[in-house]
This record gives structure tokens, sequence and C-alpha cells, in this order.
């Protein structure tokens, strides 16, 4: 079998882990309706999934560094299916977030495992395009699985949608023992190494891009649902139109931003990415209101914010070449941890001021990453201007 197939087998089953942890935003009011909890609350599902995500993968890279990737993704899988199992039994809040803890982990370790993968057996010149490739499923998640999540918890049961998602997991697994071929670990890596690359300020500085840009990001997408609904006014269809609508930009801003990655060179498609994703946000909380105005807007801003996840990860490998398995896990820890500020903050906020200013606060987050990125290129830059004068 071609990699290139091989790789968009890792796209596809990215489309299953990616289904569990975007769908939740889709159905958040009625999973606090159903749960008996305040849509606020319920948003702190996203926060513990992505606190779970950011903590457990990288000590679980850790510990399975020597592991047959095969065998790991398997595992992960495996793991997966268990989690999705205990959200469709699941009686109250606090089961579901047992659930969230083990899908995230889960999720964390495929990811890694699955752009590591995917970088090595990618055509020389083409790394970009290759974990662009495997985001695309992640993507489709967001085009296909947050929409039709919505349609049919509102049409039938939210827990209908984990019940499908664990049964493809395990035909995932079978597909994934016939078509992937074992391939070797790396050397194992204390935590203590892996967070020892933080003390590089360049690499801290580019992760902590990644940080600001995903927290702004999650301060509006995690309550975008309630968004749509009360502050625009959409109505149930108009807002799975809304989402399917914002997947579908996304899929198309992540293609892009790969490309780019890889013809236009990373400072014009990192910079482009995120001023226009913060000016996006300000502009879509200044025409909350009209529908007319929200409905490009959202595809705008989810093309912008998905154009930067594939130029951010091979500046970072181009950073750290000889750790690419380490680099890929933190940055994914860091963006996890993003998320689960954002949340935070984000919850704090409708609970405080209003729905309506998660888009203000947004857009301020994505700017800070802005400023971030113009500064680490620019030491980049200067490194490399030094290093070839010498």
């Amino acid at each position: 079998m071609r990699n290139s197939r091989k790789i968009y087998i890792l796209a596809i089953i990215s489309f299953l882990v990616g289904t569990s942890e975007f769908v939740i935003a889709g159905i958040l009011d009625m999973l606090a309706s159903d749960l008996g909890v305040s849509v606020a609350a319920a948003g702190q599902l996203i926060t513990v999934y992505s606190l779970a995500y950011a903590v457990g993968t990288p000590i679980l890279i850790a510990l399975t560094a020597k592991m047959d990737r095969r065998k790991l993704m398997l595992l992960a899988l495996g793991l997966f299916f268990v989690g999705n199992l205990i959200t469709i039994t699941s009686t109250g809040y606090g089961m579901l977030i047992g659930a969230r803890i083990l899908l995230a982990i889960s999720t964390g370790v495929f990811m890694v495992v699955a752009l590591t993968v995917a970088a090595k057996i990618s055509q020389p010149g083409r790394q970009g395009s290759a974990i662009a490739t495997v985001l695309l499923g992640f993507n489709l998640a967001l085009i296909l699985g947050v929409p039709l999540g919505r349609i049919i918890a509102n049409s039938y049961d939210w827990r209908i949608i984990f019940m499908g998602i664990g049964a493809l997991s395990l035909l995932a697994m079978f597909v994934l023992l016939l078509t992937i071929p074992k391939s070797e670990g790396e050397v194992p890596v204390p935590i203590r190494e892996q967070l020892a690359l933080l003390k590089n300020p360049g690499i801290l500085i580019a992760l902590s891009i990644s940080f600001f840009w995903i927290l702004g990001y999650m301060i509006l997408y995690t309550y975008i649902t309630p968004f749509l609904l009360t502050v625009t006014g959409m109505s149930e269809r108009m807002v799975s139109v809304g989402l399917f609508a914002f997947g579908l930009a996304s899929l198309v801003g992540s293609q892009v931003g790969g490309f780019g990655a890889d013809k236009w060179g990373i400072p014009r498609t990192m910079i482009g990415s995120l001023l226009f994703h913060s000016a996006i946000l300000f502009l879509l909380t200044a025409f909350a209101h009209s529908t007319i105005f929200v409905l490009p807007l959202l595809m705008l801003w989810s093309f912008f914010a998905w154009s930067m996840g594939p130029v951010q990860q091979v500046y970072l490998i181009g950073m750290a070449p000889q750790a690419s398995g380490i680099i890929l896990s933190l940055n994914s820890s860091i963006i996890q941890l993003g998320m689960a500020v954002g949340a935070v903050i984000g919850g704090v906020v409708v609970e405080n001021i209003s729905l309506n200013a998660v888009g203000w606060l947004g857009g301020i987050g994505v700017a800070i990453g802005l400023i971030l990125a113009v500064y680490s290129l620019s030491m980049r830059r200067r490194a490399a201007t030094k290093q070839n004068g010498a």
C-alpha cells in the first residue's frame, strides 16, 4: 500500500477521535439540560478533557516510547472504545467527567503517534502536507461530526453519538491492524528531559504561540452553540448549517495551511493566519446579531484558525528535528492546556459578563499569539543570520 494511502487511513481514524472531542461544543446546551447543570458548568467538560490530554499525553508517550508504533495506536484506540462505553452508560456529571478523561488521554496518544508516523513516511519536502492530511480528520469532525452530532442529539439522544463512535473505533482498530505496518519506537525520553526543551527560549516562545492561538479560539468556540442560538438568534436548523459551514472552512483552511508551509514559507503563512484570525473574531462579535454577517464570518474564522495548525507543527519540528515526537507531544499538551484555560475563561465571562463578550476576549488572546509569532520568527531569523555570518 502506498504511503499516501496509509496517511489517509490515519486521517480517517483521527476523524473519530476528533468527533469525540469537538462534538461536546455542538451539544453543550443539551448536555447541560440533561445533566441538570448550567451551560458554563457543562463547558467545563471541555476543560477537564483538555487538562487530562495536556498532562496525560506526554507522560504516556514517555512511558511507551519503546513500544511498536502500530501496537501503541491500537492500545490507544482500545482505551478510546472504553471511554465511549462509559460515556454511553454514564448516570451523572461525575461519571461523564471520568469518561472524558479516558477519551482525552487515548486521543492524545493516538494523535501524537499518528502525526509522527505520517511525518516519517511522507515524501521529502511533504511533511507539512502529510501532517495537514492527518489533521484533516479533525477538520472533518468539525464538518460532519459536530453538525451531525447536533442533529442526532436533537432528534434522538446525545448518547447515540458516542455509541456510533465506539462501534466505529472497533472497526478502525481492525483496519489499522491490516494496513499500518509495525514500526520501531523511539529512544525513551524521561519527562524531565522532555520538559528540558522548555528551557530553550526559542522553543518556549514558539510553544506559547500555540497556547494563545488556541486559547483565543476556545474562548468563543466552547460556547459557539449558545452564542448562535441566543446572541445571533439563529434557528436550530440554521445552527446546524452554521456548524457545517464552519467545519467545511476548517477543512480548506487546514489544507491551505499545509500547502502554505511548503510553498509560501512559514513566516507568511503563520503571520497571515494569526492576523486574520484575531481580526475576524472582533468582527464576528461586532456583527453578532446579524445572521447575514455571522455565517460568512464563521467560515472565515474557521479557515484562518485551522490554517495555523499545520504550519505551527512544521515550525516546531524544524526547531527540534532530532526530537520531533517530543516537540509534537509538548505542543499537543500546550494546545490542550490553552483549550482548558480558554474554556474556563469563557465560562467565567458567560457567567459574570455576557455571552457576547467571549468574542472580544478571544480576539485579544489570538492577538497576543500574533505578537509572540512575530517575536519568535525574528529571533530565529537573527540566529540564522548570526550562524551564517560565523
